[in-house]
């Protein structure tokens, strides 16, 4: 693995944490900030439906992520195997 492979699957796990910290942090300011119960409720709702939203974006983008994955690992298996049988021909002459 290179050191941009590295740094690049580092990324994954420190975006959830991020992402994570910030939904905390905007439920607190929510349940803190002097409001009355509706629109404590539809602050609460407006977060819900942004974080369902992102959700499905990142969802999306792991998705695309992996099928690209899939699509050089098929490419990488296609060419070994054509390497190691091009490599057996030369062998047997």
């Amino acid at each position: 693995m290179t050191t941009t492979e590295s740094k690049t699957s580092s990324y994954g796990p420190m975006l959830l944490t991020f992402l994570a910290g910030a939904a905390v942090g905007a439920v607190v300011v929510a349940l803190t900030t002097p409001k009355t119960g509706p629109e404590l409720r539809g602050d609460l709702k407006d977060l819900a439906n942004r974080a369902k939203r992102r959700t499905g974006e990142l969802a999306d983008d792991a998705s695309e992520a992996w099928d690209g994955l899939k699509g050089r690992t098929a490419l990488a298996a296609s060419d070994l195997k054509r390497g190691v049988t091009d490599a057996a021909n030369d062998l047997r002459g």
